[in-house]
C-alpha cells in the first residue's frame, strides 16, 4: 500500500514541546494544515514533538452555513482526537460600533480571539494557513493602495506579540500553493468546506483573486511567486532599515522645542505631543533615510504619513519642491490624524493632538 502523501510546511519557527493551536475555518488550507501537523506529529522519526490543538472562530455570519462549518471542524478534530476551542464573535455588532468593513471587523475579532487564547496560556502559538496565493493577493492589494516597503512585506511568516502579551502567530504554509493543498486533500479523500462568500466579487481581495490575478498571469505565468518574492525582499529590506533607524533616531529626534536661554520645552498645550528635527541634520541624509526619519518621527507621535504628506514635509524643510508648500520660516502644514508640521529657522517641529 503506498504511503499517504505529505504536505510540505515550514518547521522553522516550531520547536519540540511547543503548544500549537491551529486555526481551522474548515476551508481547504486550514484543514490541510491541521492534517499535515497531525501527521508530522505522529511520525516515529522526526516527529514535531508538539502539543497540538485547534481553534475555530464562529463570526456570527452566514447563518446555517457557518454553523455547519463549526460542526465540520468539530467532527474533524474528534476524528483526530485533538482538543478544539470553539469561539464565537459578533462581526455585525463590531461593524455597527466601529464602521469597519466586514473583512476588517472579522479579522480584528478573529485575531483578538487568538490573542485571548494565548493570554490564557492555552497555547504558545497560533498557526494560520496562509498560503503563497494569499501572500500574492495581499502584496498586490497593498501595491494598489500605495503601500510603503513595510506594507509590501505583507504576511509575515511569524509575528511575536509585543509585551506584556505573550505568544506568536506562525504561518507554515506561506511557500505552499493552494493547488498543492487541494491535491493533497484529494489524495487523502478529505473533504473541506467552501465559504460561499468567497465567490462574491464585492470584497477587493475576491476581485483580485478572480479577475486581476488571472489577467496578470497572461503576462507572467509566475506572477504569484514573483509577488511572494517581493514580499520577502520587502520584509528583509524593512528589517535592515529598522536597525538603521534604531541607531539614527536617538541622535536626531529632539523633544518639544527650544526655549530662550537654552534647553527645550517638552510640555506643550494639553493633549498635544511634539518633537523636532534639526533641518541641517536631515539635509545630511540621503533621500531614502530622510523619508524614513520623518515617517518614524510621525509614528512616534502615533501618526502614519502618506507618500504625499512625507513629500510636503520635506518640501517645508527645503529638501525638495512641492507646488503647494512654502519654505518660509513659521510656515505650517495641517496633516491627517491631527498631525501638524511647522518650520522654524533651524528645525522641523511635528506635533499631534491626542483626542
Amino acid at each position: 500500500m503506498p504511503a499517504p502523501p505529505a504536505l510540505p510546511f515550514s518547521r522553522e519557527h516550531i520547536r519540540p514541546g511547543d503548544r500549537l493551536c491551529c486555526a481551522v475555518s474548515g476551508g481547504a488550507d486550514s484543514v490541510a494544515l491541521l492534517l499535515a501537523l497531525h501527521a508530522a506529529n505522529r511520525q516515529p522519526r522526526e516527529s514535531l514533538g508538539v502539543v497540538l490543538s485547534a481553534v475555530h472562530v464562529h463570526h456570527n455570519l452566514r447563518g446555517a452555513e457557518a454553523d455547519a462549518d463549526a460542526a465540520f471542524v468539530a467532527d474533524l478534530c474528534a476524528r483526530l482526537e485533538l482538543p478544539l476551542h470553539l469561539l464565537h464573535v459578533d462581526v455585525p455588532a463590531r461593524i455597527a460600533a466601529t464602521g469597519e468593513t466586514l473583512e476588517e471587523a472579522a479579522r480584528n475579532l478573529r485575531y483578538a480571539a487568538f490573542h485571548d487564547l494565548l493570554a490564557a496560556s492555552h497555547a504558545d502559538a497560533i498557526l494560520t494557513a496562509h498560503t503563497l496565493d494569499d501572500q500574492a493577493e495581499t502584496v498586490l492589494m497593498k501595491l494598489l493602495r500605495g503601500a510603503w516597503t513595510d506594507g509590501l512585506s505583507a504576511i509575515h511568516p511569524v509575528i511575536t506579540l509585543a509585551k506584556p502579551q505573550t505568544g506568536k502567530t506562525i504561518r507554515p504554509l506561506l511557500a505552499t500553493r493552494r493547488a498543492e493543498i487541494e491535491s493533497y486533500l484529494r489524495a487523502l479523500n478529505q473533504p473541506w468546506r467552501t465559504d460561499s462568500s468567497n465567490a462574491s466579487l464585492e470584497p477587493t481581495r475576491n476581485r483580485l483573486r478572480h479577475e486581476l490575478l488571472p489577467a496578470l498571469r497572461a503576462y507572467n505565468p509566475n506572477i504569484d511567486l514573483a509577488l511572494a518574492n517581493l514580499a520577502e525582499l520587502a520584509r528583509e529590506e524593512e528589517s535592515r532599515w529598522q536597525s538603521e533607524l534604531a541607531r539614527v533616531l536617538p541622535q536626531v529626534l529632539l523633544p518639544g522645542k527650544p526655549v530662550r536661554g537654552g534647553g527645550r520645552a517638552v510640555a506643550t498645550t494639553p493633549g498635544q505631543n511634539s518633537l523636532s528635527i534639526e533641518i541641517e541634520r536631515l539635509r545630511a541624509f540621503d533621500p531614502a533615510l530622510r523619508r524614513r526619519v520623518v515617517r518614524a518621527a510621525a509614528r512616534q507621535l502615533g501618526a502614519r504619513l502618506s507618500f504625499e504628506e512625507t513629500a510636503k514635509i520635506l518640501a517645508l524643510c527645503g529638501l525638495s519642491s512641492h507646488p503647494t508648500v512654502t519654505t518660509r520660516i513659521g510656515a505650517t502644514l495641517q496633516l491627517s490624524q491631527y498631525l501638524r508640521a511647522e518650520r522654524s529657522a533651524r528645525e522641523l517641529r511635528l506635533s499631534r493632538e491626542t483626542r
